[in-house]
C-alpha cells in the first residue's frame, strides 16, 4: 500500500475545503439537507476534532471520516433512534458527563483512491482512537451500498441477505463484518429529511407531478411527495453495527 498519513480536520483546516470537493459525491444531494445534521454540523468539528480524521497522500485528501461520543449501555433496546437520535444524544451524553461509545458516523474514499484498503484504515483508526480514549463501545449507523436497489425492501430483510458463501450481499456491511463487526438491529428511522416539491425536484433532478411515494435514486426507502402541501419527506433506513 502507498504511503498514507492520518490528520485530524482540526490540525489541517487547510485541508476542508478539499476534503469537502471531493467527497460530498458520495452520498446523494439529500442527504445534506437533513436539518439535525445541520444543526449539529459545528458544534461536531468543535467538539469532536479527535474523531474527525482525514487521509492525506502528500497533500492531496484521498479518505476521510468521522464519529461522535455518546452515552449508551450496550444494550440493543437502548441503541439511539438512529444517524439523528445519536448526534441528540452525543451533547446530550456531555452534558451527563457520561460518554461510553464511539459512533462511527461516516467515511469515504476519494474515487481515485478506492480498492486500497482506505475505508478499513479510516475505520480501523477511529477505533483505535476509542480504544485508546479508553471507550466502551463502537458503533456504526450503516448506510448499506446496496441497498438503494431495494428501496421497497425492509431494512429488516435486506440485513439478512448473504451470498451463497454466507458473506453479506453488501460490500459496505461485509466490510464492517470483516473488520469484526455485528449486525445489531435496523435503525429505521434514522434521518428524516424534509422538503418543498421544488426543493426535492432540485435535490433529485426527478419531476413529481403527483403525490403519493415515489422511488428515487440513491434514497434508501421511498420519498413521500404531498403536492396539495407542497411537502416531501424521506425517512432513511440505516443498520446499526457494533465493532468493540
Amino acid at each position: 500500500m502507498p504511503s498514507f498519513d492520518i490528520v485530524t480536520t482540526a490540525s489541517r483546516p487547510d485541508l476542508h475545503v478539499q476534503f469537502e470537493t471531493a467527497f460530498r459525491g458520495s452520498w446523494p444531494e439529500f442527504i445534506f439537507h437533513d436539518a439535525i445534521a445541520h444543526q449539529f454540523t459545528l458544534a461536531v468539528q468543535e467538539t469532536f476534532a479527535r474523531y474527525d480524521v482525514t487521509v492525506v497522500q502528500g497533500e492531496h485528501v484521498v479518505a476521510g471520516g468521522w464519529g461522535i461520543v455518546l452515552a449508551w449501555d450496550g444494550t440493543t433496546q437502548h441503541l439511539p433512534g438512529g444517524y439523528d437520535d445519536a448526534l441528540m444524544r452525543a451533547f446530550s451524553s456531555l452534558e451527563a458527563g457520561a460518554p461510553n461509545t464511539l459512533s462511527v458516523m461516516a467515511a469515504a474514499v476519494h474515487p481515485e483512491y478506492r480498492s486500497q484498503g482506505l475505508s478499513s484504515l479510516v475505520l480501523e483508526e477511529l477505533k483505535r482512537r476509542a480504544l485508546d480514549d479508553g471507550i466502551s463501545f463502537v458503533i456504526a449507523p450503516v448506510r448499506p451500498t446496496l441497498k438503494c436497489r431495494y428501496p421497497l425492501t425492509p431494512m429488516s430483510d435486506f440485513a439478512q441477505w448473504r451470498r451463497a458463501d454466507g458473506q453479506h450481499i453488501d460490500p459496505w456491511i461485509r466490510l464492517h463484518e470483516r473488520l469484526g463487526a455485528v449486525i445489531l438491529q435496523p435503525a429505521n428511522a434514522s434521518m428524516v429529511i424534509t422538503g418543498s416539491v421544488a426543493e426535492w425536484e432540485s435535490w433529485t433532478g426527478m419531476l413529481f407531478p403527483q403525490s403519493g411515494p415515489h422511488v428515487v435514486p440513491d434514497a434508501l426507502d421511498l420519498v413521500v411527495i404531498d403536492r396539495e402541501n407542497d411537502h416531501g419527506v424521506y425517512i432513511e433506513p440505516n443498520l446499526w453495527m457494533r465493532h468493540v
